[in-house]
């Protein structure tokens, strides 16, 4: 298995991944509305070049933030080493923090970066509310039942490699 720059990938590829997993390419959260296929990342691939697993990140200026991340195989580091890339490409451009919004009833995101070394540094009280004006078709209840509501910004200082 491979990680690769997901500008090296088919579009189509990239685009049908996106569809599979999250219904479409478009994301809406409280920094913006972005077109993740347009989106720098990378893509962790197969010998076969089937996507195991893609995350998409924008850089401003010293801020580097992550907007999407999935990977289809749990518990075998793709994940970790697709956030790993991130951080480097971050470091490389001389970012000092790394940061990723989740929603509140993403317990399983939020277990996976603190363990990363990312902190909560902020909660944005009803921020769904404000993406659902856009995008209405964000669900109402989510993971384990939760009601989707609030946003959760958290943070990494960079770090060298």
């Amino acid at each position: 298995m491979t990680i690769v720059s997901i500008q090296q990938l088919p579009e189509k590829e990239v685009l049908q991944f996106f569809k599979e997993h999250w219904g479409t390419t478009e994301m809406v959260i409280s920094s913006g509305i972005y077109d993740c296929s347009k989106l720098d990342g990378f893509a962790y691939v197969e010998a076969q070049k089937k996507i195991t697993g893609l995350v998409t990140y924008i850089l401003r200026g010293e801020e580097c933030e992550i907007i999407s991340l999935d990977s289809t195989v749990e518990g075998k580091g793709v994940g970790s080493s697709l956030v790993q890339a991130v951080e480097q490409q971050a470091f490389a451009n001389n970012c000092t923090k790394i940061t990723i919004i989740t929603t509140n009833d993403n317990l399983h995101a939020l277990k996976f970066y603190q363990k990363r070394g990312y902190f909560l540094v902020e909660i944005l009280q009803n921020a769904v509310a404000q993406a659902r004006l856009y995008k209405p078709e964000i669900p109402l209840v989510g993971n384990d039942g939760i009601p989707i509501r609030d946003e959760i910004r958290l943070q990494k200082q960079s770090v060298s490699y």
